[in-house]
């Protein structure tokens, strides 16, 4: 019997194999070129932004405003930015950031005393008279819920006490180049703790810095413990927006006195963009907020306009 030759399965045809070989290295080439504009994008992305933002269309109830890119030091807006004012209980982070400085022990137990009360403005205190915190606590009220009680009793106990740490704040003040700055007091109740948008932007930068700064300016709700009673006295953060799911924020802090109106520093991310924001002098008590979601809305129509050049 003939038997027909059985032909041997024959190899991919040359030009297939080089159209595949084509295909990936042009996808790779695309890949490349891709990623590579990605890093241009990133690079450059405060100072297109900033092209396409018009101040014009950003209108804000607060006379005194600063948004800065972070990552690239990019200032987005600005408004009256280097007038000097009264800066309220804005005042605390340097507060803050003075005992934190000190290293002193912040398990150590300190009672409220009469010498505590506000006797500028007549505020009033969730602190009773004979309330034990430990410094960790007052720290903790006196930066989430503004508690002008914890911040003098802060100042009260530092080394040198009140006149020593005043000093202290000063000579930070002059460490971050905070040139139009000065401190009189603790709290910020005096009008004479005055600064300007810039060197806020100063201060927040720094004061993100400290772990423990940026953990207890974003607790929404919490409480301390009056180590006298066993009580628990609860507070709520006097920035509303770090309760909204839809803001991002690391750092933050309010203030108000009749002298500097009401104002708000934060650090925040908007469109995954690091963004501090300085608002001095609001017109009316949410309006803070107010401007803080339209500088929000304002910077995210500025990222879509980008998108679609």
């Amino acid at each position: 019997m003939n038997l027909l030759p059985v032909k041997e399965p024959t190899s991919m045809p040359a030009f297939c194999s080089m159209f595949i070989a084509v295909f990936i290295l042009t996808f790779s080439i695309n890949s490349v070129a891709e990623n590579d504009t990605k890093l241009i994008k990133t690079k450059a992305s405060a100072s297109v932004l900033k092209q396409t933002l018009n101040p014009k269309r950003l209108f804000l109830h607060s006379s005194t405003a600063l948004v800065l890119d972070e990552s690239e030091g990019v200032v987005l807006y600005e408004k009256e930015s280097s007038k000097k004012m009264p800066i309220a209980s804005l005042t605390k982070l340097m507060t803050a950031m003075v005992i934190l400085d000190a290293k002193l022990n912040l398990k150590e137990k300190i009672r409220i005393k009469r010498v505590d009360r506000d006797r500028l403005r007549g505020s009033k205190s969730r602190l009773s008279y004979g309330t034990i915190l430990t410094r960790h606590d007052l720290l903790k009220i006196s930066l989430a819920a503004s508690e002008n009680r914890a911040a003098k009793a802060l100042a009260r106990t530092y080394p040198g006490g009140s006149r020593a740490f005043i000093k202290a704040m000063n000579n930070k003040a002059k460490l971050l180049s905070m040139t139009r700055s000065h401190f009189k007091d603790s709290t910020g109740l005096h009008s004479k703790n005055v600064s300007t948008a810039k060197d806020l932007v100063k201060l927040v930068a720094a004061a993100s810095k400290y772990p423990l700064i940026k953990k207890f300016t974003t607790i929404g709700k919490s409480y301390v413990t009056d180590l006298r009673s066993g009580w628990k006295v609860e507070f709520f953060n006097t920035n509303r927006l770090v309760r909204r799911k839809n803001w991002e924020i690391s750092l933050s802090k309010t203030g108000y006195i009749a002298d500097a109106g009401h104002c708000l520093v934060m650090e925040t991310k908007i469109s995954n963009r690091p963004t501090i924001i300085v608002l001095l002098n609001s017109w009316g008590k949410l309006s803070k907020f107010g401007d803080s979601n339209r500088i929000k809305r304002w910077i995210q129509n500025g990222e879509k306009r980008i998108s679609t050049i």
